[in-house]
């Protein structure tokens, strides 16, 4: 069984993590820093510029980004409503920029973390991180929710995968960051 995070009191958590574990976990979270993308004028860009930068108006294409970022207003099941999307974007100019900064700090925090672990060990989160490794682990799991097409009503049938299913390792790693935040949940709480 993989390390789940317990309990160092006063909420913080520490997970001892194999060199496996924390490359696997390192290299989900570079590739939701690569689908997230870098922040107003790029990785090294203008503070300046940033603060004055305006959000797309727009809803992502890609399905991830979508439920990252979903519309403020209106109803799912009624897209043509030219009001409610118009409130939609407006909405996410002004707001999706700091929530994609938002997960990319926490998923750059994670990396850092692990990136200091080395070859596995002890890892050690103290009361502020807890929340940060929360969100991460979070938006790791939403994401492979929404490429596995995972529904409340199907998430039972995840269990029952062959071995040969191609989808296997995903669900698997789904699964495993489950684990992993509801540890850390009750680590905080404990």
């Amino acid at each position: 069984m993989a390390g789940l995070f317990e309990s160092t009191g006063g909420g913080g958590a520490a997970i001892a993590l194999d060199e496996w574990e924390a490359s696997i976990l390192r290299s989900l979270e570079v590739q939701l820093l690569e689908l997230i993308g870098p922040g107003p004028g790029g990785d090294g860009g203008d503070p300046l510029a940033a603060l004055f930068a305006e959000g797309p108006t727009e809803a992502p294409a890609d399905p991830v980004l979508a439920r990252f970022f979903p519309d403020a207003y209106g109803d799912p099941e009624k897209p043509d409503d030219d009001e409610s999307e118009a409130a939609s974007g407006e909405f996410r100019r002004f707001t999706e920029l700091d929530l994609r900064a938002r997960k990319r700090d926490d998923a750059l925090f994670v990396v850092r973390a692990l990136d200091g672990l080395g070859s596995g060990g002890m890892l050690k989160l103290g009361t502020d991180d807890c929340p940060r490794w929360l969100g991460a682990l979070n938006d790791l799991r939403l994401a492979l929710g929404v490429r596995l097409e995972v529904s409340e009503d199907d998430e039972e049938g995840l269990y029952e995968l062959p071995d040969g299913d191609e989808r296997k390792p995903l669900v698997m790693a789904y699964l495993w960051l489950g684990a992993l935040q509801e540890s850390l949940l009750e680590a905080m709480a404990g």
